[in-house]
């Protein structure tokens, strides 16, 4: 299991110096949210300060781009980063992609299904340096590509793609034809051996291929303090985020999974309501336990592998490294996990 981090600022101007230190504490990716920020402008900075350390967004919303442009910008940092990168592509929500991208609502996983085969063409037709463009599809159609538009021609034409998902169908989409899932934040042990697990070898086999050519990543629900006090603070913080999640009918299957499915119906109603403080008393010390896990920093790194041992192949801390903050104590997990 690697041990990947998140980056820490939304200022371009200190990308550089958080890549570089996130890389000399030994973390083997850095992902990029897009929240607040352009998802892949940091990621040209952190390719051009580090040498060593991958970077893929977590995740940029596919549906508000064309897929032209999408490959465009991952072509451009897959050589610049020299196979580095990682292309993260999620859907977002309805709500989200119709009312604060201005973007038609379609079925979201037949649609994501042409875009990343759209990439997939885009990406071919550029390997060969501009050879004939031909995707027809339901979605999307590109059938003209000139020596003009044809980018430079590098040795990083397989631009690996990962896509986030919760529920099942997009799941199995992540096994058919992508490199890799990102499994949400939001998530248990239960959930994931029981749902994620089985829907990504469905798609897996679909595809002919084998677990150990995919990667299941999530910047999950970890605490980690000096001490209880600390421990029980972040707690609290971490109680509402799920709360905020937990409301989203999108991840209801997580509570589902659980016997909890009525709590997101009372999460659901509060948020319309703008009851964003009282949403953190819906989720019970016992919920707590179920969706993050905790720990001093001595013994997070047990804790986190036995969790996830045979469920992620990646993990990031969902409150993410910052340079200058208990620079050892991550430079000791980073060692403990990455070797």
């Amino acid at each position: 299991m690697k041990l990947d981090t998140g980056l820490s600022t939304r200022n371009l101007r200190d990308v550089p110096a958080a890549a570089r230190a996130a890389e000399a504490a030994g973390f083997d990716a850095i992902w990029i949210p897009e929240a607040g920020n352009d998802g892949f402008l940091p990621a040209a900075l952190i390719a051009e300060h580090t040498r060593r350390i991958k970077m893929g967004t977590s995740v940029a919303i596919a549906f508000p781009r064309s897929p032209m442009i999408t490959a465009a910008t991952a072509w451009d940092l897959a050589g610049l980063a020299e196979g580095r990168f990682i292309l993260g592509l999620g859907t977002q929500v309805k709500g989200h992609i119709e009312r604060r991208y201005s973007t038609k609502w379609e079925a979201p996983v037949p649609r994501l299904r042409e875009y990343i085969l759209a990439l997939r063409a885009i990406f071919k037709c550029w390997s060969e340096g501009g050879a004939k463009l031909s995707f027809q599809g339901k979605y999307y159609n590109f059938s003209l590509m000139t020596p003009f538009f044809t980018p430079a021609n590098h040795n990083y034409s397989n631009v690996p793609i990962h896509i986030a998902g919760v529920n099942e169908h997009i799941i199995r989409l992540a096994g058919e034809l992508c490199e890799g899932l990102h499994a949400h934040p939001f998530n248990s042990p239960k959930y994931l051996r029981e749902f994620v697990l089985p829907n990504v070898e469905k798609g897996l086999k679909k595809a002919g291929r084998s677990r150990k050519d995919f990667e299941i990543q999530s910047a999950a629900f970890v605490i980690v303090g000096h001490n209880q006090d600390e421990i029980k603070k972040t707690r609290e913080a971490v109680r509402q985020q799920i709360s905020f999640y937990a409301s989203t009918r999108t991840y209801k299957i997580v509570l589902d999974t659980h016997g909890w499915g009525d709590v997101s119906q009372r999460l659901n109603e509060k948020a319309a309501r703008g009851e964003w403080v009282s949403m953190a008393k819906e989720i019970t010390d016992e919920m707590l336990d179920v969706y993050t896990v905790a720990g001093t920093y001595d013994e997070i790194a047990d804790k986190v592998m036995n969790r996830y041992d045979g469920l992620l192949d990646r993990v990031a801390f969902y409150i993410p490294y910052r340079a200058g903050t208990d620079d050892a104590q991550w430079a000791k997990l980073a060692k403990r996990f990455n070797g």
